[in-house]
């Protein structure tokens, strides 16, 4: 009986889960040929040409970063390297809008650094040239060094675990290190590395603030002014069922590459990489490498935030800003907890009760973290607007009044959007914490007559105490972030730090955005700390 009661609440967070994408692509079909037409003609055409140059940009700027940075600190000797292995995976901290504001006031034509420019060289506004920030290039720029910390993470861990037999026999054969590096190492790593940039990838379609502050139309873009320009939803939901299927055919190809590096890794016999000690402009010079995108992705535009925080008139302290903070920590605190309370059901029942139908609910489950947020956005209001409408007209019609936006109108449908959108991290974490338990631990629980509930009250939630407080940091940390599923969905005056942040800067009031935007990095920073202090325990 608790085992089917069990089935029966993993299979509805699951069905949850997935409700969002259901809904869009029903949407969508509904919305007529002639709403199809009209994007075709008019804006899908751009949104498609600068959606796919992002994702080139952003693939090949990550991939060649992350893999050159994680190689460099696995294989040699440099100076400042132990620090630098650490401070690489700094930029995550940043949501890519909070990095945009950063530069925008730093190299836009106002800007301190063409604002020297032209005082040292006596230049007018029109004598030079200067590579304009707020373009499709711009854009790119932001996302690489935000999102290039998943391809050094996972390149670093795969190079790391790389059996150095094969690398250091093509060393003897006559093979110089970046020969023996891109025939041997890369091969070997590239599931690793492919994962990597796809996830990256996946960031990059979603992302809403960067291309909006910038003025480059995406899919992201088209949903929110579909939905709020024009009110027109057929369109807001078909624009996001052609994100959807971007989004998803990226999930399938990253779950594929996640297969492939596990099979890659079985079997090796390992012989740990002996670093090379590196001497004079080679050692300088790995250390410039690495040095570059910490110093891009993260120093300068923490010191640009904090010079602009305090020359801005607007304090951290306020009253508007508590209530700010007070209302992101309740979306985050709120959402982390249902969203690992659903990732526990759904592991557990997995654990207890493998088959084929569990593991589908867990891969279902886990689908969101794939999907834009505008997609969920769209996904969930269409049909809960629809049923507050028909609430409403009830309520008015047999009970003499109105019932208003009972689910569109408050936090609760939010909250689902959230738990969507992260619950594969949640479960991500669940699943490492109860890959440690044995099954043994299970088979003894029961021979000494524990229920289900009790082996988890007991036995696994005591143990994967650690797994589950990461998944509660990493959950709350990308509600605290995340913009377009709260723009869309917020009810009336709950605006969040990462809403707040938006609207200044959509205002050009760049050094007011700073505070809320500081005030993001620092939480971003928190689970950032957590991974930072893994690395070091690994070495």
């Amino acid at each position: 009986m608790q085992h089917r009661t069990l089935k029966s609440a993993a299979w509805a967070v699951s069905a949850i889960c997935v409700l969002p994408m259901i809904a869009a692509v029903i949407a969508a079909a509904n919305g007529t040929l002639e709403t199809w037409g009209s994007l075709f003609a008019t804006v899908l055409p751009g949104f498609i040409w600068n959606t796919v140059l992002l994702v080139v940009f952003v693939g090949i700027g990550t991939a060649i970063i992350g893999t050159a940075t994680a190689w460099l600190t696995v294989a040699y000797k440099f100076p400042f390297r132990r620090v630098l292995e650490i401070l690489l995976a700094l930029p995550l901290a940043f949501p890519a809008f909070v990095l945009a504001y950063a530069y925008t006031d730093l190299l836009d034509h106002p800007g301190f650094v063409q604002t020297a420019l032209r005082d040292f060289m006596g230049w007018g506004p029109r004598d030079y040239y200067f590579p304009e920030i707020r373009s499709l290039g711009g854009a790119a720029t932001m996302l690489i060094f935000v999102l290039y910390p998943y391809v050094y993470l996972l390149a670093r861990t795969a190079f790391a675990k790389q059996s150095a037999t094969a690398y250091f026999a093509a060393r003897a054969l006559g093979s110089s290190s970046v020969s023996a590096f891109l025939r041997i190492s890369i091969p070997i790593a590239r599931p690793a590395i492919a994962g990597g940039v796809l996830l990256a990838l996946m960031e990059t379609i979603a992302d809403f603030g960067t291309v909006a502050h910038f003025g480059v139309q995406t899919f992201a873009t088209g949903i929110y002014a579909a939905w709020f320009g024009l009110g027109d939803r057929a369109a807001a939901a078909q624009l996001a069922l052609c994100l959807l299927t971007v989004a998803l055919l990226f999930a399938g190809l990253e779950r594929i590459q996640r297969g492939a590096a596990k099979r890659h890794s079985a079997g090796a016999k390992l012989e740990r990489h002996q670093r090379e000690i590196l001497h004079g402009a080679k050692a300088w010079g790995a250390t410039v490498v690495c040095l570059v995108p910490v110093l891009v992705g993260f120093i300068i535009p923490l010191i640009v935030l904090g010079n602009m925080a305090l020359t801005g008139d607007h304090s951290p302290f306020s009253k508007r800003y508590m209530n700010f903070m007070e209302n992101s920590g309740i979306l985050a605190g709120t959402a982390a907890v249902v969203t690992v309370i659903g990732a526990t059901i759904i592991g557990f029942c997995a654990r207890i009760a493998p088959s084929l139908a569990s593991r589908f609910a867990t891969i279902i489950a886990g689908i969101g973290y794939a999907v834009p947020g505008g997609v969920i956005a769209v996904g969930l209001l269409v049909p809960f607007a629809h049923l507050d409408n028909i609430i409403d007209a009830w309520a008015r019609e047999h009970l003499g009044f109105s019932t208003g936006l009972f689910f569109t109108g408050s936090i609760t449908l939010l909250i689902v959007a959230y738990m969507v959108r992260y619950m594969a991290a949640a479960l991500n974490a669940f699943d490492s914490g109860i890959s440690g338990i044995k099954v043994n631990i299970d088979a003894a629980a029961r021979v000494l007559g524990r229920t289900p509930k009790k082996m988890l009250w007991q036995i696994h939630l005591p143990l994967l105490r650690p797994s589950l407080l990461t998944a509660l940091l990493i959950v709350f940390v990308d509600v605290m972030k995340e913009l377009p599923a709260t723009l869309i969905m917020r009810p009336f005056n709950f605006d969040t730090l990462a809403v707040q942040a938006y609207r200044l800067a959509s205002d050009e009031r760049l050094e007011a955005a700073a505070v809320p935007s500081l005030m993001i990095v620092f939480f971003g920073l928190l689970p950032v700390i957590l991974l930072c202090t893994t690395i070091n325990r690994s070495r």
